[in-house]
């Protein structure tokens, strides 16, 4: 109504209110009236924002890979922004202009101007691995920028979400990247197989030396066996040759013994012999007939029967003719049969 109009912005927004071509007013979630033929309204985000962005550089090695990733920003000097760039709103609060877009645009400009000199200087694998190395080259170029110095606007973080190459070079990356990691399960593979080798071995020697240690242990029970043996044996011999002395000494105590029997028997068959032969020296000189005469009365008569044919047969010679009756026999025999049974 006659031109003056109302309009209410939200807090983070900062307006900066002319009329005539000087400052009004000015200040963040501002809601004011106005004369509308006389005044202009610049509306400047001031919140933070998030930018993302995709862009293609080259590394050094000649390889195009893809940057893809997002920036956070904010206004901190929106007069100067709204200097260098057109915010005007209509009576409804839309922009005149889109040049929100070419701040967009100069931002990832200066991004990708400062990720350009980096990557460039890296070969594609190493890109490819450099995510925050990018990242913080970015921030680094956006932080000493002079036209981001100028637009008044801070750079709070960058973030890469990925560098992915051609679809070309990702095949051929994944085939020497398969081939390689094969040829480590080749390698892996073999190192198994060696190492299984390495431990049959192993075991082997060991099972070799079990068995050597075995048989050596054998031949050491078997010499001891031996040496006891051996020992048992000389045990043995020198058993016998003790029983072999013990008896040569018996042997010899018993041939003193006997030695020693034999000449107490022939000292008292001495002694007896001259016990009689002291008793019968009386006797010697004396003529036997002498002697029959005097013991005849306790002779056997067989005796003098005897005694009796011994003369006879001493004076054989003067016999001419010499009778002996069967009685006389007779009673000899019949004299000798008492005897006989007397001795049994």
């Amino acid at each position: 109504m006659l031109g003056i109009r109302f309009i209410k912005f939200e807090s983070t927004v900062y307006v900066i209110h002319y009329r005539n071509g000087t400052v009004k007013r000015e200040g963040t979630g501002l809601s004011f009236c106005y004369f509308a033929p006389s005044s202009s309204i610049a509306a400047v985000p001031a919140g933070s924002n998030d930018l993302p962005f995709i862009f293609n550089e080259t590394t050094a090695d000649f390889q195009t890979v893809a940057i893809q990733g997002s920036l956070t920003f904010r206004v901190t000097d929106p007069r100067r922004l709204a200097s260098m760039l057109d915010f005007t709103v209509d009576l409804n609060g839309q922009y005149l202009k889109n040049d929100y877009e070419k701040l967009s645009q100069r931002l990832v400009n200066e991004a990708q101007t400062a990720a350009a000199a980096f990557v460039q200087g890296l070969p594609v694998r190493d890109s490819l691995r450099g995510a925050g190395r990018v990242e913080t080259t970015i921030m680094d170029g956006l932080g000493k920028s002079a036209a981001v110095a100028m637009l008044g606007v801070e750079v709070l973080s960058v973030n890469i979400l990925g560098i992915t190459p051609t679809p070309e070079m990702s095949r051929a990356l994944e085939a020497q990247t398969r081939e390689a990691l094969q040829q480590e399960a080749d390698e892996a593979i073999y190192a198994r197989r060696n190492f299984a080798v390495e431990q049959e071995r192993k075991i082997k020697e060991s099972e070799l030396g079990t068995e050597i240690a075995v048989e050596e242990k054998k031949k050491q029970i078997a010499e001891k066996k031996q040496e006891a043996e051996v020992a048992a044996e000389e045990n043995r011999r020198r058993l016998r040759e003790m029983k072999v002395d013990a008896d040569v000494a018996v042997e010899e105590k018993r041939r003193a013994l006997i030695d020693m029997q034999g000449e107490n028997q022939r000292k008292e068959a001495d002694a007896r012999g001259y016990a009689l032969g002291a008793t019968l020296a009386p006797y010697r000189d004396m003529d036997w007939k002498v002697l029959m005469a005097v013991g005849r009365e306790g002779l056997d008569p067989r005796l003098n029967v005897a005694l009796a044919f011994r003369e006879l047969a001493e004076h054989a010679e003067k016999i001419g003719t010499l009778n002996m009756t069967p009685d006389l026999l007779e009673s000899v025999l019949a004299a000798r049969e008492p005897h006989k049974d007397k001795a049994k």
